[in-house]
């Protein structure tokens, strides 16, 4: 599509990292709000979110790098161009769940409160997030002969050019974009703490696991399914997991504290 949104001189914006940006300030603006009715004062939120992004980015990068090491073994200064985009979602979700959960560990913060909030708050910042790929070109589907299949044209886009393609892509951000509505609605209607976060554990995989097989760039893989598939079926079955143990507390965890 449009993997330079603007260059003039020595200035160069990337639209992937720009929408990427919008998706995370978006997300941090829902959480606030979310946080202040249930008594979590905003600061708080900014730190989380600070830290939240900061290892999503090193997680992402790193789990890409890893799928495609072959190239990066040749091309070992391209490992930090980020701009361009090769983010792998779970390698972010992974590190950023792990920092965040260690934090509000330590300050003894309530780890499933802060959780449902995060979880429409992660599913509209990737919504928001897959146009980025989709300008990037990133993230592409395989052979579409659909009437809606995408056809990239800018040399600068990490897809083929001048076929068509499934609008992976569009897929994401519409499966994300109805995630982030149902979680947003069911967190003002939950029976028990947790309960948003263990849907996003249920319903994200389902729908990452179907979408990806309509994708076409190197994903890595072992057997039938790629890395992210594998990686779909642990978090869903964490997700089972999860439901059974807070269901079995059988009530609220106490509220957070704001710092």
């Amino acid at each position: 599509m449009h993997p330079v949104l603007i260059k003039w001189g020595g200035l160069t914006i990337h639209t992937y990292g720009l929408l990427v940006a919008i998706g995370f300030l978006m997300a941090m603006i829902y959480a606030v709000q979310a946080g202040k009715k249930e008594g979590l004062a905003p600061d708080l939120i900014y730190d989380l979110f600070f830290y939240a992004l900061l290892f999503a980015i090193i997680g992402a990068r790193i789990l890409y790098v890893l799928i495609n090491s072959s190239y990066y073994r040749s091309h070992p200064l391209e490992i930090l161009y980020i701009w361009q985009g090769g983010l792998v979602f779970y390698g972010g979700f992974l590190a950023a769940v792990a920092a965040v959960y260690i934090k509000l560990r330590i300050h003894h913060l309530a780890v499933m409160q802060v959780a449902d909030i995060a979880a429409p708050a992660l599913a509209l910042a990737q919504a928001i997030g897959r146009l980025g790929c989709l300008a990037a070109g990133c993230c592409y589907g395989g052979h579409c002969g659909l009437p809606f299949a995408l056809i990239f044209s800018d040399p600068a886009s990490l897809a083929p050019l001048h076929v068509a393609l499934h609008p992976t892509q569009i897929y994401h951000a519409v499966a994300n974009g109805l995630l982030f509505v149902i979680l947003a609605w069911h967190r003002h209607h939950r029976s028990f703490v947790g309960q948003s976060a263990v849907l996003y554990l249920l319903l994200y995989p389902v729908g990452r696991f179907t979408i990806e097989f309509f994708r076409g760039d190197q994903r890595g893989g072992w057997w039938l399914f790629s890395t992210s598939q594998w990686i779909s079926v642990v978090l869903f079955l964490c997700g089972l997991a999860l439901l059974v143990a807070l269901k079995g507390f059988g009530k609220p965890e106490p509220p957070a504290h704001g710092a």
